[in-house]
């Protein structure tokens, strides 16, 4: 299914008014995206022609969807349907009770600290190893990583402002001396006046020029070409540093409720995943089971 514009002319006036709804409800940019594309290919199935849907019609589109996409599609598609009808045509929506995306809870891959110091080990180009050493070092999103701005460091209270993070809410995160030692040498490299991570298109040296932060894109290539030669088998993303950063420091013993503030989670369920990953709180865990139960004395003798 393409997500070309259809030609239809109503279908081009619904679209408009639909992204302007979206951005004036505040969402992210890639949930604009997402909704925009979702109404684009929706739209392309039929033939612009989508202010009056019938079940059985939007059960043939889902159902064709899923034959070439993910679950993932299915839903975006759903929910920019939805917020389609119910802030572009004002028109009540009715859940379709056979498009039931599965739920699911997958435990994510994590990276030993040996396994990220080969990964940065093994990273030549110096943009993307400051930015994984980055993200690392602060648990950072991979958008949170590319938009930092060098007056979101403040060097007296040792904190970084992260600005506009998922859920359009900032924090501030902790930095270490030795990062902030890293990120000073790397700016000196390029001395964008804006960009901790300005984009190379013209190489590093004129990167003081860039007009942009690093690409996405790049990053993500780069991750996955240094996974790839250091054989890990294990499912890593840029996202992955994240995740060991969070299990990483739940081993080295940081209060659940710090982490949950760090990472920026609403909800310290999200958090709690990670104690579920760490070998430390299974050994714990372990330990203090077998200090309990040899406690408990179950009198051996006089058995009948």
């Amino acid at each position: 299914m393409n997500c070309k514009m259809p030609s239809d002319p109503q279908f081009s006036t619904h679209y408009q008014k639909h992204l302007k709804c979206l951005k004036l409800n505040g969402l992210q940019p890639k949930t604009v995206e997402a909704y925009s594309r979702a109404l684009r290919r929706i739209g392309n199935y039929f033939d612009g022609e989508i202010a009056d849907l019938s079940p059985d019609e939007l059960l043939d589109y889902f159902h064709d969807l899923l034959e070439s996409r993910s679950w993932s599609a299915v839903k975006l598609d759903l929910y920019g349907l939805k917020f389609f009808y119910t802030h572009v045509l004002n028109k009540p929506w009715q859940d379709i009770p056979l498009v039931k995306p599965p739920k699911t809870s997958r435990i994510p891959d994590i990276l030993s600290v040996e396994q990220l110091n080969a990964l940065l080990a093994a990273t030549t180009t110096i943009s993307y190893k400051v930015f994984f050493f980055t993200a690392y070092s602060m648990g950072l999103r991979l958008g949170e990583g590319i938009n930092l701005k060098v007056g979101d460091i403040d060097r007296t209270t040792m904190r970084v402002h992260v600005r506009n993070a998922k859920g359009n809410k900032d924090r501030l995160v902790p930095i270490t001396d030795y990062t902030l030692h890293v990120l000073r040498s790397f700016w000196q490299m390029h001395r964008h006046p804006q960009f901790i991570f300005p984009n190379r298109k013209r190489g590093l040296k004129k990167a003081h020029l860039a007009e942009t932060p690093l690409d996405r894109g790049g990053i993500q290539v780069a991750m996955k070409t240094v996974v790839e030669e250091l054989g890990i088998k294990k499912q890593i993303s840029c996202h992955s540093l994240r995740h060991a950063f969070a299990t990483h420091l739940l081993e080295a013993g940081v209060d659940l409720v710090e982490l949950q503030q760090i990472l920026g989670h609403v909800s310290i369920l999200t958090t709690a995943r990670y104690t579920h990953l760490t070998t430390k709180t299974k050994n714990n865990a372990y330990q203090a089971i077998n200090t309990l139960v040899h406690s408990v004395d179950i009198q051996w003798g006089g058995w009948k």
